[in-house]
């Protein structure tokens, strides 16, 4: 059963280490039990009633990758400190269109939501925006499709995939930062169509939350998520892999 909710990664008396699909939300949905990640984690510990699971990180429906939740309100807190305190380490894995014009870099630019957008959860770098800052680095390209590995410093809504974006780099299968935001108003509508895959070409982003590393008084934590299956095909099907 446990395969069928999620993969587990690592779980202790405080915390469960999971490393999630990149088609599932983290909070409820209208669907049943397995349509929602808190859904499944209550069904995993249905036998187990006075663990109230709690996400510290989270990732959004179309990211894939390690997320960590605490069993009880003490390890929340634990661990949100260490969030806090920059004693945690977030890396990921993006393919993206294009290719950059250096090895690496820092984007260093606020981000806020966009005015006027269709899409009332899209970011973009504003004056007056957060401070946000994402570090990057080239691993692979072909010219026209690149492997990054990423380092976001701070943690804002869209914050990779508003960052690369700005750089013209989006990633690739992005609904809202990609060719056109109409897009992912386009799929809540039609779901997964063959006029999105020609203009997305996968059916969610490439972006994959590829390890975790976290530092506390007495212990060092490190998890890490295998590159998932169609991350791993469209880079083969580019010569990346």
């Amino acid at each position: 059963m446990t395969e069928k909710l999620f993969q587990i990664l690592e779980e202790s008396d405080d915390l469960l280490v999971i490393n999630k699909t990149g088609d599932l939300v983290c909070h409820p949905t209208k669907g049943d039990e397995y349509s929602s990640l808190i859904g499944r984690l209550r069904l995993y510990f249905a036998s187990q009633p006075e663990i109230k699971p709690s996400f510290i990180n989270r990732l959004d429906r179309e990211t894939s990758g390690v997320i960590l939740i605490a069993k009880h309100p003490g390890a929340h807190t634990d661990a949100q400190r260490l969030f806090e305190s920059g004693a945690v380490e977030k890396i990921y894995v993006a393919i993206v269109k294009g290719k950059p014009v250096t090895e690496e870099g820092v984007i260093d630019a606020p981000l806020g939501r966009e005015p006027g957008s269709q899409v009332l959860v899209k970011q973009t770098v504003l004056a007056e925006g957060t401070p946000s800052r994402t570090h990057w680095k080239l691993l692979k390209s072909n010219g026209k499709f690149s492997l990054l590995e990423v380092r976001p410093e701070t943690g804002r809504l869209h914050q990779i995939r508003a960052h690369l974006s700005f750089i013209g780099l989006p990633l690739v299968g992005d609904k809202i930062y990609g060719p056109d935001p109409s897009l992912f108003l386009e799929f809540i509508v039609t779901g997964w169509t063959a006029k999105l895959k020609r203009r997305l070409l996968v059916p969610r982003q490439m972006l994959h939350a590829s390890a975790l590393k976290m530092s506390g008084l007495e212990k060092k934590w490190h998890w890490e998520a295998p590159i998932p299956e169609d991350m791993g095909l469209f880079l083969e099907e580019q010569g990346l892999s």
